[in-house]
């Protein structure tokens, strides 16, 4: 009888831990995904309204059960803000484990090309638990600025394009001193010396490549284009750089500068202002800074696209020169026009 009542009891409790192991150890995740993510905000998610999140986020199976093993491993206490991605297929005790040490799921931040402070901004309060007008805030602080040696508006000459790894519940602070840690990385002794020789800060470089950026994607070319605004400015004449003018009017769709365009009044409309632009008009890539830095010695001061269309340009050193090559490409545009007006009317004739 002891023995029928011992086996009993074990078995019993053997049941008893084989319906533990599966509630608490094996696969609770629902979802058909192969993960998702749930964000805890920092200083305002308590334990019950993680269970909750989850809940009512189709993330876990049994609520109940985790609220019971998150008491038990101290969650209440020890549950850390971030972004952390529930797999497919976790258990209770991995998904509780791994909120109370934190292992958080890194986010990329991908920097491509951005044009304004409020881009960058934008882009950074949509990746992360910071929002866009905090980041805002941090850039136009004029002791964090300060600290790594910009203002609010130089800071943008320490962004580059590239791809920059951080935790969720980042602060701009510390977004930020990732960027200024690869800006000095991207300064260089050998950099620092090329841009001396030019007569040109970092941040001038920088802004000068902005330009180059927006004129073509032709890296062939870039170096070329960045001689022509150099020797502009090096000689004290307006750059004229068609970019800056739609950087000037926040309108970056524009396919071609009018005179209509020229006379808005900024700091950016180089038209207007002799020099380079209080700041850039995009973040360029390293390769187009680089253009800047080993730019050839030429004599050349005007560029024009070529007849061909083919997106590269025609380089002159004298207006005279460049009148004709002008003059070239707006004959064969003119062409191109008429060609298209003419099929439209053959369209409209057979209707």
């Amino acid at each position: 009888m002891w023995k029928k009542l011992i086996w009993g009891l074990l078995i019993v409790i053997l049941l008893a831990a084989t319906g533990i192991g599966l509630r608490f150890f094996t696969s609770n995740t629902p979802f058909e995904n192969t993960h998702k993510y749930l964000y805890i905000r920092t200083g305002k998610a308590t334990f019950p309204e993680v269970v909750k999140t989850l809940s009512d986020s189709n993330l876990i199976s049994n609520p109940g059960s985790f609220q019971w093993l998150g008491h038990r491993m101290d969650l209440d206490e020890k549950i850390k803000p971030g972004r952390y991605e529930i797999k497919k297929g976790m258990s209770l005790f991995a998904i509780a484990r791994m909120l109370r040490n934190g292992r958080q799921s890194p986010v990329n931040l991908v920097i491509t090309k951005l044009r304004t402070r409020q881009d960058l901004a934008g882009l950074i309060g949509r990746k992360f638990e910071c929002d866009s007008a905090s980041v805002m805030d941090y850039m136009d602080n004029v002791d964090s600025m300060k600290a790594y040696g910009f203002d609010s508006i130089s800071v943008m000459t320490s962004i580059y394009p590239n791809t920059y790894t951080y935790f969720w519940n980042n602060t701009p602070s510390g977004i930020f001193k990732k960027f200024f840690a690869a800006y000095k990385k991207v300064w260089d002794d050998d950099r620092k010396a090329k841009a001396a020789k030019l007569g040109l800060t970092p941040g001038e470089v920088y802004t000068l490549a902005s330009i180059v950026e927006e004129e073509t994607n032709a890296n062939e070319e870039k170096g070329n284009i960045a001689s022509v605004y150099y020797n502009r400015y090096k000689k004290g004449q307006k750059l004229q750089a068609d970019p800056t003018v739609k950087f000037a009017l926040g309108d970056f769709t524009l396919r071609r500068i009018y005179l209509k365009h020229l006379t808005v009044v900024s700091p950016y409309n180089t038209y207007k202002v002799t020099g380079l632009p209080p700041g850039p008009i995009c973040t360029p890539s390293l390769v187009t800074l680089d253009a800047v830095l080993d730019q050839p010695v030429t004599n050349y001061l005007f560029f024009v696209a070529k007849s061909d269309f083919s997106g590269r340009h025609t380089f002159s050193e004298t207006y005279t020169e460049h009148l004709v090559n002008a003059k070239a490409f707006q004959k064969a545009l003119d062409s191109v026009m008429a060609l298209k007006q003419a099929a439209k009317e053959d369209i409209g004739t057979q209707k």
